[in-house]
């Protein structure tokens, strides 16, 4: 399957090590960790109980923007409310759309560290909130048992044979949406439409705008191609003033 395992900040290595081995169980086997403490690690290698290979091909990146670099889809996995109006899906129903998006390219179901989840910064990056629905009293789950209940999910959801999704062109990639996000900065700011003293988690809300809108390719490229007609027409028009206050 072309689903992504992420893990970011792991600080004990058996849950790596378990991760490995709830992936495999149910026939997932690309793994990436994100600055985790402890890797490669012999706690690691002991709980993985067989899942060995999984373990030896996992990727460590530097960053989870460069874990989900080439990914056209990505669901952040979180136990607790949050104040941002992010689109929150289930398990069962983030499972069916990570299938579905499959389809169409590298997606991932990202995990946070084990005392605190993900941050809001690696939110951001995430195209919906996983969410796994639990004991309000006890909602903890450990990592490697969330990992396996999604898995599992995921596995029944790819049993289902669910429609693919048509599309034009690719989706844009997570990389090319944050190049585009930088962009959209940069002119806003030029602009003054964005004040830098005051941004009032502007660009987090055009976040989830795009998100929710999910340009392919070719309507990207026409977006940054806008954003750099605006930024051309601005300084031809700073010239033209210029010129003015010269004469």
């Amino acid at each position: 399957m072309n689903i992504r395992t992420v893990l970011v900040g792991t600080t004990h290595p058996g849950n790596i090590g378990a991760v490995a081995r709830a992936m495999k169980n149910m026939g997932l086997s690309d793994l990436v960790l994100v600055k985790p403490r402890y890797f490669p690690h012999e706690e690691a290698t002991a709980r993985a109980s067989g899942a060995d290979d999984v373990l030896e091909n996992a990727e460590v990146a530097g960053s989870l923007a460069e874990a989900i670099a080439d990914c056209v889809y990505v669901a952040g996995a979180s136990a607790r409310p949050r104040t941002i109006n992010w689109t929150c899906l289930d398990v069962r129903d983030a499972a069916k759309r990570l299938v579905q998006e499959s389809n169409r390219g590298k997606v991932a179901a990202v995990f946070g560290p084990e005392n605190a989840g993900l941050c809001n910064a690696d939110l951001d990056l995430c195209d919906s909130l996983l969410s796994i629905p639990s004991n309000p009293a006890f909602s903890s789950l450990n990592l490697a048992m969330a990992v396996q209940v999604v898995a599992y999910e995921i596995r029944a959801a790819n049993a289902e044979k669910l429609p693919e999704y048509l599309a034009d062109a690719p989706l844009a990639t997570a990389a090319e949406m944050e190049h585009f996000y930088v962009h959209l900065e940069q002119t806003l700011r030029a602009t003054g439409f964005l004040d830098p003293d005051n941004p009032r988690h502007l660009m987090r809300r055009l976040r989830r705008l795009f998100i929710r809108g999910r340009p392919d390719r070719n309507e990207l490229n026409i977006l940054r191609g806008i954003l750099t007609s605006v930024e051309r027409y601005g300084a031809s028009g700073a010239a033209d003033e210029a010129a003015k206050e010269s004469k």
